[in-house]
């Protein structure tokens, strides 16, 4: 079967770190067959990808993941093969800056109601122009003497409970919806974000339905029905349970699994690419469904 990991952010996500041509090398070094770059709603990274993997065995599949909102649950979807070069999809990553920067105030708000002061200033310096991630948030604040005297920001610290990944732990503990620092940004729906992959000649996988949906998982059978190929099965986010009742639903649909890292670099330090849970049994229909992938038509 060949080795895939087809969920990675390179530095074209505003969490994402490395270049694309380290993210290409990596594959390579990992004998990885097949990547794609999935940036959070644009597809930046792409045209160098592309031109990369062309000059070696690695095989490219375009691709993005596209921020939406099902029924008042923020979603991830995956798109593959897309024609990237539309104008669509620099629209939505401009479209998607806009209200990151507009949530700005209401965040470093939040923060502070919970006893958490950033410097609004020396986030925007470190984005360099670009929205700044909550994750940079934590980076600021991790970074000066005086935050980490901050209780609340003790578990990540060095041996701290949240230590392991402090960036994107922060993210979750503060960030993630349901959170005290949360600030609701009016993504397109899941329909939508269905029908611009579809739009565009792409296959759309809900991404990591067991971390969005914790709780609520039988809510992916209702996300298949309403337009997506397939699901994101194997990654680091879903235990063995989730890994067998997503499979099963695909199965009985006769739809895709994929399989990705989720890679982000310094943001998510434990996780690898090409590096994710996996389960044996499945592996040939796995397998199917990255030919099928990489089979398809698409606009490269």
């Amino acid at each position: 079967m060949i080795k895939a990991d087809l969920h990675t952010h390179s530095e074209f996500s505003n969490d994402g770190e490395l270049p694309v041509k380290e993210i290409v090398q990596k594959c390579i070094d990992n004998q990885i067959g097949a990547l794609s770059i999935t940036d959070h709603n644009g597809v930046g990274a792409t045209e160098e990808a592309v031109e990369l993997c062309s000059q070696s065995d690695l095989s490219f599949i375009p691709g993005i993941e596209i921020d939406c909102n099902y029924q008042g649950i923020d979603l991830h979807l995956l798109g593959y093969q897309i024609d990237w070069k539309s104008r669509e999809f620099t629209d939505l990553e401009r479209n998607i800056e806009k209200k990151v920067m507009d949530a700005l105030p209401q965040m470093v708000e939040n923060l502070a109601r919970e006893g958490i002061e950033v410097d609004v200033n020396e986030v925007l310096r470190k984005s360099k122009g670009r929205p700044p991630s909550a994750e940079l948030f934590a980076e600021v604040l991790f970074g000066k003497q005086e935050s980490l005297s901050n209780s609340k920001l003790k578990p990540y610290t060095e041996g701290g409970s949240r230590s392991d990944m402090p960036y994107i732990n922060f993210y979750l503990d503060f960030f993630a919806q349901g959170k005290s620092a949360y600030v609701k940004i009016n993504h397109m729906s899941y329909s939508d974000a269905i029908e611009l992959v579809r739009r565009h000649g792409g296959i759309p996988i809900v991404a990591h339905p067991g971390l969005n949906l914790r709780g609520r998982e039988a809510m992916a059978s209702e996300l298949l029905d309403r337009g997506a190929a397939g699901l994101e099965v194997f990654n680091n986010y879903h235990d063995g349970n989730q890994i067998e009742y997503f499979t099963s639903l695909v199965q009985q649909r006769e739809m895709l699994m994929t399989c990705g890292s989720d890679f982000h670099g310094k943001n998510k330090p434990l996780i690898d690419i090409g590096q994710y849970a996996s389960s044996d049994k499945y592996h040939s229909l796995l397998s199917e469904s990255i030919d099928f992938i990489l089979q398809h038509a698409s606009y490269n």
